[in-house]
């Protein structure tokens, strides 16, 4: 994917003393009191902004924070907090400046954070007027915020159209190169773990993998489905019984590709889905009617993790099982460990995912750990996101 990177534009002196706006991603959790309690997202902004200072830009940074109203700016809605973070972060004052679409005033060598852009009207659906104002502010836009990449807005999109430059920030250019590395030339085997609750959810990418990847690792709800359509009982447990066919129908497109979809050889069962219910390890063929299948079983996760051990690609996307129940964690854990002591290049994403990373203490231990979510989903689907369309298509000139 050819775009223009920002680390290349301050490496060659073309972004000395220039007007610098970056999209960043500080849309971080707060309490009841408005205080953060996580600030990993703007942390990983300050690398951007740094490269900027460094090099004597004037720094405008934005993000979203919450889901506020256009046009109906409210406190809880206010970047302030971040302010504050980002300021201890940089070692000097990070002024909030409100009411900003219509010109900045900024010095180089200085940066400001501007209040939430999705209080500025025309921000979601890519108002055009608004996209101009956006692009007349800066000499060189910095898209840095991969989280919001799936989505065509003035500040991820219609800025990118109308200022002079438009490039990839270190954090969307590492996603970029992660994304493919993995998928679009991937060191073969490639094994994907697509775990989750639903199909539904997550079919088209399903599909779209299935005619990529060397092995298809199913779990959590997603298997139930699949074990379905090998013919299995699965008792009481979540599935979509409707999508059998399309279950059927991924395993038959791996199966022409001389690929596959492993079915799991055992499970963990419960009578009831809580953190003490009493766990039972099951043959796959021995569900009853009154089971809940709620993990792969210790011979399945096995097999995986021998199978995970020879990949030369791993892409990873959800916990196999209820892991956030010690009785029903081995699935994950097992496949976590295996995915760090792998040799593959492994990358991974989504929510659930992330906190199984955390839980097992396996962060350093995977290739590139994605960002963002829905972005994340959308690549895997085989989409074009947005901003990689965007930023390409300026990069061509």
């Amino acid at each position: 994917m050819n775009v223009i990177r920002f680390s290349d534009l301050c490496a060659n002196g073309s972004a000395k003393g220039k007007r610098v706006f970056i999209r960043a991603d500080l849309n971080v959790p707060q309490d009841d009191d408005g205080q953060i309690t996580e600030d990993t997202r703007i942390r990983a902004s300050v690398p951007a902004i740094r490269m900027a200072l460094e090099v004597g830009a004037a720094v405008m940074v934005t993000s979203h924070l919450g889901r506020p109203t256009e046009g109906e700016f409210k406190p809880e809605d206010s970047l302030a907090p971040v302010a504050e973070r980002l300021s201890e972060l940089l070692g000097c004052r990070v002024p909030l400046i409100s009411n900003w679409v219509d010109g900045v005033d900024v010095e180089p060598g200085q940066v400001v954070l501007l209040e939430n852009c999705r209080v500025n009207k025309g921000e979601k659906k890519n108002n055009d007027e608004l996209a101009r104002k956006l692009g007349a502010l800066c000499d060189i836009f910095v898209h840095d915020a991969f989280g919001t990449s799936h989505r065509a807005e003035g500040t991820t999109y219609g800025i990118a159209q109308y200022a002079p430059v438009a490039c990839a920030g270190p954090l969307l250019a590492a996603e970029i190169d992660a994304i493919t590395k993995a998928l679009a030339n991937p060191k073969r085997p490639l094994a994907a773990i697509v775990a989750g609750s639903k199909v539904s959810t997550k079919l088209t990418i399903l599909k779209s993998l299935a005619n990529n990847v060397d092995q298809l690792i199913v779990g959590g709800g997603i298997a139930n489905t699949f074990m379905l359509a090998a013919g299995l009982n699965i008792g009481k447990s979540l599935a979509e019984h409707d999508l059998v066919g399309e279950a059927k129908a991924v395993i038959d497109i791996m199966k022409a590709r001389g690929a596959e979809v492993p079915i799991p050889t055992d499970v963990v069962t419960a009578k009831t889905f809580a953190a003490d219910a009493v766990a039972t390890v099951k043959k796959a063929n021995e569900v009853a009617d009154d089971d809940m299948i709620l993990d792969i079983g210790p011979e399945t996760a096995t097999k995986l993790a021998a199978q995970l051990m020879k990949a030369g690609t791993i892409v990873w996307n959800g916990p196999v099982g209820v892991f956030e129940f010690a009785a029903f964690e081995n699935g994950t854990k097992t496949i976590a460990h295996a995915i760090a002591e792998s040799s593959a290049f492994s990358i991974a994403g989504g929510g659930d995912t992330l906190a199984a990373i955390a839980k097992y203490g396996i962060e350093k231990q995977v290739g590139y750990i994605s960002t963002g979510g829905g972005a994340f989903l959308e690549v895997l689907e085989g989409k074009t996101l947005p901003a990689f369309e965007i930023l390409t298509k300026r990069a061509a000139g």
